[in-house]
């Protein structure tokens, strides 16, 4: 699992509740980083923020829907952009799913299971 994100704390909390879970765990503070560790790695799922420094979450979901190579690979956006508009643009490039900050563990917990489970 790939936890595209550049808030510190918020990092830390990810990667604590997916690591408890079982899941493993590799962060990215930037877009293009994101990108570089997608293609390197080939995550089963990516939670990208939208608001990423160097290439925003719009363009990191686009890129990765573009790579044959991630065809199967699953995105949560996970953001503090919640306006309607933006959801529906995020769907719209690829991602499977949108969820907002402030999130619930357990919401999120529960999202990343049903993705994972239908990948």
């Amino acid at each position: 699992m790939l936890i595209a994100e550049d808030e510190a704390s918020i990092v830390m909390s990810l990667e604590f509740l997916f690591g408890r879970a079982g899941y493993e765990v590799f962060t990215a503070v930037n877009g293009a980083q994101a990108l570089a560790l997608a293609e390197a790695r080939t995550p089963d799922l990516i939670v990208l923020d939208i608001m990423l420094p160097v290439v925003d979450g719009f363009a990191v979901c686009r890129a990765i829907r573009a790579n044959p190579a991630l065809a199967a690979t699953r995105i949560l956006m996970l953001t503090a952009r919640g306006r309607e508009h933006e959801a529906a643009r995020g769907l719209a490039l690829g991602a499977n799913a949108y969820m907002t900050k402030p999130f619930g563990t357990r919401e999120l917990m529960n999202a990343v299971e049903e993705l994972l489970k239908n990948s």
